[in-house]
């Protein structure tokens, strides 16, 4: 029925331990015992090729010291259960169906290029930061883009200019209360008038330069941002 190790069954062909082949092995299908697992081992490398009935190579595995390459048109990973493809990649696209793709690296995820998503979030408790350290960051949606923080502040900085646009439409602010730090305050050389004060409190004008540039200038009877106009020959 067979010899050494090699016994022929009514299966097929049973090898039992270790066994080495010097010359190529054409089998129908290859398995290993009950409850044992199915070792491939070469000093090199182990490679799976897939050809079709012309004996044209259409697809290819390779395992080996430094890497483990596909060769295919399509190269997928799918879920044990149900078989869900978390993972698919062709020509022309990757494809990542897991419910959550996360990158545990410091650095975070490089893109080369633009990146396509309708939603980023942060994980739960922890601040969401969109930043490009030496270049510009675009954010585009041809319905408009939401920006909302349902539990803490927001904030936008910058090295040089904030500018807020809309080429159609408003710019507006919903918010209670508008505050702006260190903005200049006009002293100009015609401001002769009484200025108004509310209490100890002095009151204010908040005032705009033709190139939009805003500062504040003392309140009097009348309007003062044109006698303070000193800050928009500078600016």
């Amino acid at each position: 029925d067979g010899m050494g190790n090699l016994r022929v069954t009514k299966k097929g062909i049973r090898l039992e331990g270790i066994s080495e082949f010097l010359l190529p092995l054409y089998v129908k299908e290859i398995h290993s015992r009950k409850d044992s697992p199915l070792v491939l081992q070469s000093d090199r490398n182990v490679t799976v090729n897939a050809r079709n009935h012309m004996g044209q190579l259409t697809g290819q595995l390779t395992v080996g010291a430094d890497a483990v390459e596909a060769q295919c048109k399509r190269f997928e990973v799918r879920a044990s259960e149900g078989g869900k493809v978390l993972f698919s990649a062709d020509e022309d696209e990757i494809v990542i169906g897991a419910d959550r793709l996360k990158v545990t690296g410091t650095e975070g995820a490089v893109f080369g290029h633009s990146v396509e998503t309708p939603h980023i979030r942060a994980e739960p408790s922890q601040d969401l930061k969109l930043e490009s350290p030496t270049r510009s960051l675009v954010m585009e949606a041809p319905r408009g883009v939401q920006v909302n923080a349902a539990a803490g502040d927001l904030k936008a900085t910058c090295r040089k200019e904030l500018h807020l646009q809309s080429t159609e439409g408003e710019v507006r602010s919903t918010s209670r209360e508008i505050s702006r730090h260190n903005m200049e305050v006009g002293t100009g050389a015609m401001l002769t008038e009484e200025t108004c004060q509310v209490g100890s409190v002095q009151v204010y004008l908040l005032c705009v330069c033709p190139n939009g540039k805003l500062y504040l200038s003392p309140a009097g009877a009348g309007s003062t941002c044109q006698s303070s106009s000193n800050i928009c020959l500078w600016s």
